[in-house]
């Protein structure tokens, strides 16, 4: 294979680097120096050039798909049919291909799913309308954008190129899987065949499994020809019904039982999306037995019989009585004939060779990329409980998120054997909380909003009501893990056991998880739900300003009054750093002094001032306007002012200072006792929880415009677990 890297083509196209090589072609990013751009550039392998019939074909085919015009389909600019050369000019497209991302998901969410699928079935259609059939659709063949925009790549190569699904290629096992019955048969095909390979694609993202898998490809296409998929909710509970009736009609094995176009399948999915229990009419009972096929006997087989790799429809075809056997035969010497030819290379060439053995018959796994990700029990086990277990240690990291995976070992790309240990290492915050108490008895969504509030990671868990004999109602919450008032990292994993609604009349709808859709497209799919939903907002470094970060209740069943809050991304946090300084009051006692941002404690170099009319300064960290910063004398606010940290300057406006009211308070010589957490309190909660502490003076109360803490605590000082007198003043500030 020849590399065009650092070579201009035709004058026009410079080759940077490869970014792919498949089967028959390999592709280059270049800069087209006419049009000044970035472009990738196919250019078809020369063993292929030889062979005057796929030239013609080559030249046919690419006529046929540069005609394609749509958002969704890779853009071709240009092709070339010379002698020495012949290549493909295309949009150049930043992103990973699907497969990788099912691959690093594991299972995809219904509604991402058919976000992807409907997009892929709109550029088929556009296709088929022009007369043109991909027949090679599958996961590596779609890109997938930054954006969640897909682009489908590849057109009409399978047409003249069926014979890369009979070698031993990453290719050819990848493009089995996905192939309708009629292509393993080698019968014609019409544009039904891509609504099979969109199925079992549908199929694979719903369930993090492909229908038919086995140890070599002929045993996948027999599959195909035979048997039945495991329906789709049987291996993920989660995947809606009418969900799985759309999956399970596009793979129907007889064409005429399948969508008959894209655009048919496209209506179904929104009427789907429209409404998400949706029960279609379909029926899928099998009421033919499961067919068998002989065992292949090559000298039953006509030597004049040949397999029609060209995929050219037009031509004709021999009459084989049982079109099976020898199709199959084909594809097992094709498969010999590959593997021979690849031991042989194997002890005739350098190290690469044995590289290539060692992948085709490895059977090792290779360890997936964790860094980076958000780490979830229930995630990780649902994605790779048949592949690795896992060692989980944390170490403190306030660069991190909070359960983000900072190591492993083994390191990704390493191979190793099914149930390896993987030793993950996630961070945790320096910062501790409390497990909030009385959580027993109270409503799951309740505690659930609770924890929520409080920075905990929740996880829900139903329990039989039959082990509580049906004493208790269901939805009401049993058991929390840790226990309450034990002291966690903040952002620790609170799992919550409740008794189960089976058996009960409530109705529960499962919340689906709206993660990087844009806000407005979040409320309106849970508007359609019958949900209400409340908007929260947050800085994130890897969603984009206006996207969905996280929404409550994510895949948990809940009553239809629960009002799901949406956690919109406000973009990348940028922080400046300043200081602010004020002057104390001219009193010539001592004080203690705390300062706040935004409700949040700030570090000072004392605790302690003597009050005589100087300077006092206040470091301060922050971004985004509007940001309030107060200071506390006694645990009274002196002084506040509003910092904008969304310029390097920092400018500080609205300056208030408050009259210092000297405590007639005698400093007292009793035990100081840790004061209670009362965020996100109601008054008479906070109170309650002072008096328990063994507080014998009433907090002072404060009321501030807040409407996102309307009639609850959102700040209090001196700040929570800082130890003080019993009859110290504590203040608490009440949002209205």
């Amino acid at each position: 294979m020849e590399n065009y890297t650092g070579k201009r083509l035709d004058g026009r196209y410079e080759i940077q680097e490869i970014v792919g090589v498949g089967g028959m072609a390999v592709v280059y990013k270049a800069y087209d120096n006419i049009d000044d751009r970035i472009v990738a550039v196919k250019i078809l392998k020369d063993e292929f050039l030889a062979n005057e019939e796929f030239r013609r074909r080559f030249k046919n085919e690419s006529k046929a798909i540069a005609v394609l015009s749509h958002p969704n389909i890779v853009k071709v600019y240009d092709v070339s049919y010379g002698d020495r050369l012949q290549y493909i000019v295309m949009e150049y497209v930043e992103g990973i291909t699907l497969k990788e991302y099912i691959q690093q998901q594991g299972v995809i969410n219904s509604r991402e799913a058919v976000f992807f699928v409907m997009q892929i079935l709109r550029a088929l259609q556009h296709a088929h309308d022009k007369g043109i059939i991909h027949r090679d659709i599958k996961p590596q063949n779609i890109l997938l954008l930054e954006n969640g925009a897909i682009k489908v790549t590849d057109f009409g190569i399978a047409r003249f190129s069926a014979s890369e699904t009979r070698t031993m290629t990453d290719s050819a096992i990848g493009s089995v899987h996905y192939i309708s019955p009629e292509q393993a048969r080698g019968d014609i095909t019409n544009d039904k065949a891509d609504i099979y390979s969109v199925g079992v694609m549908l199929y694979e993202m719903l369930t993090g499994k492909l229908p038919f898998e086995s140890d070599n490809t002929v045993s996948v296409a027999i599959m195909q020809l035979q048997q039945d998929p495991i329906m789709p909710r049987e291996i993920n509970s989660s995947i809606p019904v009418g969900l799985e009736q759309i999956v399970i009609r596009a793979m129907q094995k007889n064409v005429n039982d399948r969508y008959q176009s894209a655009a048919e399948m496209l209506l179904d999915l929104e009427e789907f999306k429209r409404n998400t229990s949706i029960r279609f009419d379909y029926d899928y009972s099998n009421n033919e037995p499961t067919k068998y096929i002989p065992t292949v006997n090559p000298q039953s087989v006509k030597s004049n019989v040949q397999i029609d790799d060209s995929g050219d429809d037009e031509e004709d075809e021999p009459e084989v009585k049982n079109r099976t056997i020898p199709i199959l035969l084909g594809i097992i010497i094709a498969l010999l004939i590959a593997v021979g030819g690849i031991v042989f290379a194997v002890f005739n060439s350098n190290d690469s060779g044995k590289g290539i053995m060692s992948s085709l018959f490895d059977s090792k796994e290779k360890v997936p990329n964790f860094i980076g990700e958000i780490y979830s029990e229930e995630d990780m086990l649902n994605r790779y409980s048949d592949i690795f277990a896992f060692e989980v240690t944390t170490e403190i990291d306030p660069s991190k998120q909070i359960n983000e995976i900072i190591s492993q070992e083994p390191k990704s790309g390493e191979r190793v054997k099914k149930g390896t240990k993987i030793k993950l290492v996630i961070a945790v915050s320096n910062e501790t909380k409390t497990v909030p108490s009385d959580l027993i008895g109270k409503s799951y969504t309740d505690v659930y909003e609770i924890l929520e509030r409080e920075g905990f990671d929740v996880a829900l868990k139903e329990i039989d009501a039959n082990e509580y004999k049906g004493e208790i109602d269901a939805g009401t919450v049993v058991n929390v893990s840790p226990k309450s008032g034990s002291s966690v990292s903040k952002g620790s994993r609170i799992t919550v056991e409740y008794i189960s609604f089976e058996g009960t009349k409530e109705e529960l709808y499962i919340v689906p998880d709206l993660s990087k859709i844009k806000v407005e497209e979040a409320k309106t799919i849970l508007s359609s739900l019958g949900f209400k939903c409340t908007v929260s907002e947050d800085y994130s470094d890897r969603v984009k300003t206006g996207y969905v970060i996280s929404n409550s209740y994510s895949n948990v069943k809940v009553p239809k009054s629960t009002t799901i809050t949406l956690t919109v991304s406000k973009g990348k946090k940028i922080e400046y750093s300043t200081t602010v300084s004020f002057k104390l009051p001219d009193e010539n006692v001592s004080a203690t002094i705390t300062a706040s941002l935004n409700g949040r404690s700030i570090s000072l170099i004392t605790s302690h001032v003597t009050l005589n009319g100087m300077e006092f300064t206040v470091p301060v960290t922050g971004s985004g306007s509007g940001s309030k910063l107060k200071v506390f004398l006694d645990g009274k606010t002196y002084y506040e002012c509003t910092i904008d940290f969304s310029t390097p300057s920092c400018n500080v406006t609205n300056d208030v200072y408050y009259t210092y009211e000297r405590s007639t308070t005698e400093p007292s010589t009793e035990k100081k006792i840790p004061i209670p957490d009362v965020f996100g309190k109601s008054v008479e909660e906070a109170m309650d929880a002072f008096s328990k502490a063994g507080f014998t003076e009433n907090p002072y109360i404060q009321h501030e415009t807040n409407e996102s803490s309307s009639g609850v605590v959102f700040e209090q000082y001196p700040t929570a677990g800082s130890s003080v007198s019993p009859n110290a003043q504590i203040t608490i500030i009440v949002g209205v």
